[in-house]
């Protein structure tokens, strides 16, 4: 059976030491976030995730969600007492505002925690996860009324949310939706549609559930221009905040899927259910992206997420496994066989697991406190230049992360040889679950044409040449310690490579878009591993502080040296190969006539 212990002491290195969040005390909503109270939520919420949620991964992967005639929705067992708990001890309110009920605590905690669920559970973490999405766009575009009517309840747990955007003939391009929304005399709409993949669509764990629901008005231009967004609860809620009626909205199946067999993955009907538009009407879309940022974040969290949890169960394999001989000389003479660990290649395979889940966490939660400082920063020039970054980055997290996170997943399937193969060890499940991070919530082909295509060019590529410097700088300043002078010449070599493509883009852009778009994935993968090379030096620089410092830890700091030694000379030179490839251009990939790919 698969294991699971939170990395608890990795993500108090992050935010304590590396990202100093004590630093930032100053600031509104930092004040409670001292060391030693992110060490009690972050030592807490690991127990919460090793001990509750992990134990009912295996399980209800196998036994999956069960709709019932009347379009009710049972979940796993002991998924929806695992939730009674989370909502108990409140950990859904931990970065939500005071004033609705949340406990106002930096978003870098809330990320910490949405990890150490997603890699305990991701199927039965995806049904509090997207209500987080759904505060975050009502928050930001619903009324005062809607607002205190529906966002306690969701904020302490109460009520999920969802979010409705996929139909059976539209993906990616919602402008094809189908969904009707006609305004009735209350001021409601009556909503009619159908819609596909909807996460958390309908379970057991609340009485109510919040649907935010993109649909088109009868007089809306049949485009995007003519989306908006409403709530449609599965119940309505009377005035006075309690339940009535039961809405016109069902659970019409449940979809049957490769991974997250957990999670109740729905077809949604809407039959005339009753729904209130939130912000301006037609202008749904940008209300939804609020949702879908933070969900595509989420989502980069979640590649992580499997990573690490296949990473600890491959590392525990291969210290338990014994086969063959070291190559330089039996390292256990008294045994049959040494450990997997004596052997290179699968030494290789585990150091990259282990430097890019580190380095992705601490991409994450910097990440995390580029969303604080957006809102949260002393200056204006501060949370512009936050808001710059996590925009530029949120692409990069979402699409490198889950790309690495599944890459990783499958790796570490392979330590186990054959018995990886074999569903009792759980190891495919963490392959089958990391497999969905790369499509939903934009899949990562969109990511990559997001990034090239808009991020680049905003504000004048503002963001991107702040984080050229930004790179640029703590290299220069790296480069002066003997003991992180080779990693900050390869990262400096790194970003120069990055530079080199983003110039070509737009030398070669505007005369052929195809050539951005046959290059777009390759970028998002070199800006992720550069940005992940800019966090080990982060963390290299942390280490060697403590070292000096002396303490009881430094097994650990050295650790950290040598994977952000590994990273240099086994992630960054892949950069340069990227851009190759990218400079190839789009010649070759677009000759070939729609009728040469036929195989038979």
């Amino acid at each position: 059976m698969p294991v699971y212990k939170a990395p608890t002491r990795d993500a108090r290195f992050i935010i304590n030491e590396v990202l100093k969040l004590e630093s930032y005390a100053n600031l509104a909503g930092f004040e409670n976030a001292a060391a030693d109270l992110v060490d009690a939520v972050i030592e807490e919420g690991g127990k919460f995730t090793s001990e509750v949620l992990a134990p009912l991964n295996y399980a209800g992967d196998q036994q999956g969600c069960t709709r019932h005639p009347d379009g009710s929705v049972t979940t796993p067992e002991g998924f929806k007492a695992a939730h009674a708990q989370f909502r108990e001890a409140g950990w859904g309110t931990l970065s939500a505002p005071e004033a609705l009920g949340g406990q106002g605590m930096p978003h870098v905690l809330g990320f910490a925690m949405e990890e150490f669920v997603s890699s305990a559970n991701q199927a039965w973490g995806m049904y509090p996860g997207l209500t987080n999405g759904a505060v975050s766009a009502i928050l930001a575009k619903g009324s005062p009324e809607q607002q205190a009517k529906y966002l306690p309840k969701m904020i302490a747990n109460e009520w999920l949310g969802t979010m409705n955007l996929t139909e059976p003939q539209c993906g990616t391009d919602l402008g094809l939706i189908r969904t009707r929304a006609v305004p009735a005399a209350d001021g409601s709409y009556s909503i009619t549609g159908t819609k596909i993949f909807i996460s958390a669509g309908e379970h057991d764990f609340t009485d109510n559930i919040i649907h935010l629901v993109l649909a088109k008005t009868p007089d809306a231009p049949d485009s995007t221009k003519g989306i908006s967004l409403f709530i449609v609860p599965k119940v309505l809620v009377n005035d006075d905040g309690s339940l009535g009626e039961r809405n016109a909205v069902s659970c019409g199946s449940l979809e049957h899927k490769m991974g997250i067999h957990g999670n109740a993955t729905c077809v949604m009907n809407y039959d005339g259910a009753k729904g209130w538009m939130v912000g301006e009407e037609n202008k749904g879309l940008a209300a939804m992206f609020i949702m879908m940022n933070a969900a595509r974040l989420g989502v980069g969290i979640q590649g992580l997420s499997q990573a690490e949890a296949a990473y600890q169960n491959a590392v525990r394999y291969a210290q338990d496994r014994r086969q063959g001989r070291a190559l330089t000389g039996a390292a256990e003479p008294g045994e049959k066989a040494d450990t997997l660990f004596v052997h290179p290649d699968v030494r290789r395979m585990l150091m990259d697991a282990k430097a890019f889940t580190e380095g992705m966490r601490a991409l994450c939660l910097w990440g995390a406190l580029q969303v604080d400082l957006t809102h949260k920063a002393a200056s204006e020039e501060d949370r512009q230049l936050a808001d710059d970054l996590i925009s530029l980055l949120t692409p990069v997290i979402k699409g490198y992360g889950t790309d690495k996170g599944f890459d990783v997943a499958v790796t570490m399937q392979q330590v186990f040889g054959g018995h990886g193969y074999i569903e009792e060890w759980g190891m495919s499940q963490f392959v089958r679950d990391a497999r969905i991070t790369q499509i939903y919530e934009g899949a990562n082909g969109v990511q990559a044409m997001d990034l090239v295509g808009r991020k680049l060019a905003q504000n004048g590529g503002r963001a991107v040449q702040t984080l050229f410097a930004l790179i640029d700088a703590e290299c220069a300043a790296a480069k002066a310690k003997p003991e992180l002078a080779g990693l900050a010449e390869k990262v400096e070599k790194a970003n120069g490579e990055l530079k080199a493509a983003t110039m070509w883009f737009m030398q070669n852009g505007m005369a052929n878009p195809n050539n951005v778009g046959a290059g777009a994935h390759h970028y998002m993968h070199m800006m992720g591993i550069v940005a992940l090379g800019l966090m080990w030096l982060r963390m290299g620089e942390t280490a060697l502080s403590a070292l000096a410092a002396g303490g009881s830890d430094a097994a650990y700091y050295q650790a950290k040296l040598t994977t952000g030694r590994y990273f240099g000379e086994r992630f960054l030179p892949d950069v340069g190969a990227l851009r190759r490839k990218i400079e190839g251009g789009a010649d070759a990939v677009m000759a070939l006539p729609v009728e040469a790919f036929a195989t038979a």
